[in-house]
C-alpha cells in the first residue's frame, strides 16, 4: 500500500461519449471525481481507468491491493445489461472489490451496480429521467443514524441524472435517503468482505457543470418534454452559469430554487468526506 492514501477511479464512458462531453465543454466524469477527490485530500493520488477503451482491463486482486478504494462516477451503461460485455466485466471486479474487501463509494449508476453486484434488482424508472436536480431527498431513519450523513440537513436537494432506478434491495444493504421521485436515493451495501456507500445523486457536480450536462443531452430533454426547444434549453443553461459565476443572484437563484444545499462545496460533498473519513483515513 502507499504511503498516500491512493484511489482508483473507474470512468466507464465510451470514447465516443466522452467526446460528446468535450463538444459542450463538460469534463469526462472521472476527471470530476479526481477533483473533488483532490479537493478534499490535497495529498492523494489516483489512477483513473477507462474501462471501456481498447486496451484496459481491470487489476488483479494483487493489483487491486495497490489501492485504499475505489471510487464509480455515473455511466450512462445499464446495469442490467446482460449482452453488455463491459457491463459484466465491470460487475465482476465490483464483486472482487467486495470479495478483498477494499472500500467502494460512488454516484448514480454507481449505486446501482452496488445493489446489483450484491443480488439487488434495477429496472428503468417507470417515470422515466430524473434530471438537473433531485428535490427534497430527505434521509430515511437509518440515514439519520449513519455516520455518511453526519452534518448533512435531514432534507436537501442534489444534481441527479438517470434513467433507472433501484427496486429491490439485497440482503445487506439499507437505503439511507430517499425522495418523491426516487425511492432509493442512497444505499449501504454490506457484501462478502467489503462495504459499498453509494449516492444516486451527483456531489461530485456543480451548475457549471448540470449546465454542460444539460446541452449534451438536449435531444433526449427536449423528446422528454424537460425543455421546449434549443432556445429555451440554452436560456435555462446560461441561467444556470449566471448563477456559477454569481451565487448573489437572489432573482435567478429563486426562480430555480438554487439553494446553499447544491451550491456550498462543504454542504454537497458533505457524504464523501463522512466516506473518507469513516472507509479510509481510519
Amino acid at each position: 500500500m502507499t504511503k498516500q492514501p491512493h484511489f482508483l477511479i473507474i470512468d466507464s464512458y465510451s470514447a465516443e461519449s466522452r467526446a460528446q462531453f468535450d463538444t459542450v465543454g463538460m469534463m469526462h466524469a472521472g476527471e470530476l471525481y479526481a477533483k473533488m477527490l483532490k479537493q478534499v485530500l490535497p495529498e492523494s493520488t489516483y489512477k483513473i481507468l477507462y474501462s471501456g477503451d481498447d486496451g484496459q482491463s481491470f487489476p488483479d486482486k494483487a493489483g487491486l491491493s495497490q489501492f485504499n478504494a475505489v471510487l464509480w462516477p455515473g455511466c450512462n451503461l445499464t446495469v442490467y445489461d446482460e449482452k453488455d460485455a463491459h457491463v459484466k466485466r465491470i460487475l465482476d471486479f465490483v464483486t472482487l472489490c467486495f470479495e478483498a474487501g477494499v472500500p467502494q463509494f460512488g454516484s448514480c449508476w454507481a449505486a446501482q451496480i452496488a445493489v446489483y453486484a450484491a443480488g439487488g434488482e434495477v429496472k428503468a424508472h417507470p417515470r422515466g429521467r430524473e434530471f438537473g436536480i433531485a428535490r427534497k431527498i430527505h434521509l430515511t431513519p437509518e440515514g439519520q443514524k449513519h455516520p455518511m450523513y453526519v452534518g448533512k440537513p435531514f432534507t436537501f436537494d442534489g444534481f441527479t441524472s438517470h434513467d433507472d432506478e433501484i427496486t429491490r434491495l439485497p440482503a445487506g444493504s439499507v437505503c439511507l435517503a430517499s425522495n418523491e421521485f426516487t425511492d432509493v436515493q442512497a444505499v449501504e451495501v454490506k457484501y462478502k468482505n467489503g462495504e459499498f456507500w453509494a449516492l444516486q445523486y451527483h456531489p461530485e457536480y456543480d451548475l457549471h457543470e448540470v449546465a454542460r450536462l444539460a446541452l449534451a443531452r438536449e435531444a433526449k430533454l427536449i423528446k422528454i418534454g424537460y425543455t421546449k426547444n434549443h432556445e429555451d434549453l440554452v436560456h435555462f443553461t446560461n441561467d444556470l452559469e449566471h448563477i456559477f459565476s454569481d451565487a448573489s443572484r437572489k432573482d435567478l437563484r429563486w426562480k430555480y430554487g438554487i439553494d446553499d444545499d447544491v451550491l456550498s462545496d462543504k454542504i454537497r460533498q458533505c457524504e464523501f468526506v463522512n466516506w473518507l473519513n469513516n472507509q479510509v483515513l481510519t
